[in-house]
């Protein structure tokens, strides 16, 4: 059965090279977000050689503060080896909101530069900033030459129909299929841009942090919901990632 984590922060795990061996072992199609750019030349240097794992050059919102132009000239400064981004976006929750305007330029900026280059992969962070986020998008990042993945998504029904409307993809992870939001957010979104996610090591399984080939337990809870059986949800979606991947070459 072919598995797609297309999230997870496999850097953030005490044992980081563990587990990426075993995302290989294990045949996990995964996709190694960052927090911040300066972390980049070593997970590129690991993934470097893998066959199922592949690094994304991220500027996440949350860290997003008074050293943002310095962050933001470092990830300019690696894009050109990235085929993958994220993670990046807006956060507009409690927390967050007082960076928000430094949090929009930096998001702005980012995706004028994918924009320039082309051939990206977007994985993007949207908490309480749906319209904020697929604004930017809108006006900033032709999707006909990168493509975005909105990871957890949990904007509007209007946001996810705009979202639709202007061809993004969205990752989903069991948390989010387990809450009545999420599996009514799922009826509005396309299979042929479903993915799935794990956000490891932030979410959690059995007491320990999830890791890829945990994305199973979303396999699951898809075929469930949808009355199907894993292998087919499984065939899906990694047709689906295999699919993302090749019209973003060809674009």
């Amino acid at each position: 059965m072919p598995l797609i984590d297309s999230h997870c922060h496999l850097d953030l795990y005490p044992n980081f090279v563990e587990i990426l061996e075993r995302c290989e072992e294990k045949q996990v199609y995964t996709l190694a977000v960052t927090t911040t750019p300066r972390a980049w030349p070593r997970n590129l240097e690991l993934t470097a050689d893998k066959q199922y794992v592949n690094a994304a050059l991220g500027l996440h919102p949350q860290l997003v503060n008074e050293t943002w132009q310095d962050e933001l000239n470092i990830w300019e400064k690696y894009l050109s080896q990235a085929k993958y981004v994220g993670e990046v976006g807006i956060d507009a929750g409690m927390n967050f909101s007082h960076t928000l305007p430094v949090q929009q330029k930096v998001f702005r900026r980012i995706l004028e530069l994918c924009a320039e280059e082309g051939n990206k992969i977007l994985s993007v962070h949207s908490i309480n900033s749906a319209r904020l986020v697929l604004d930017l998008i809108e006006e900033v990042l032709p999707l006909d030459k990168n493509k975005v993945i909105l990871h957890w998504f949990t904007g509007t029904t209007t946001e996810a129909k705009r979202a639709v409307e202007l061809g993004c993809h969205f990752s989903v992870n069991h948390k989010m299929l387990e809450t009545q939001k999420g599996k009514a957010l799922l009826d509005l979104l396309p299979f042929n841009k479903l993915l799935t996610e794990t956000d490891g090591p932030f979410i959690q399984q059995n007491g320990k942090p999830t890791e890829p080939s945990g994305v199973i337990e979303t396999i699951r809870l898809l075929a469930s919901i949808k009355r199907t059986s894993p292998n087919s949800i499984s065939q899906i979606i990694f047709e689906n990632f295999m699919k993302l991947s090749i019209e973003n070459n060809n674009s």
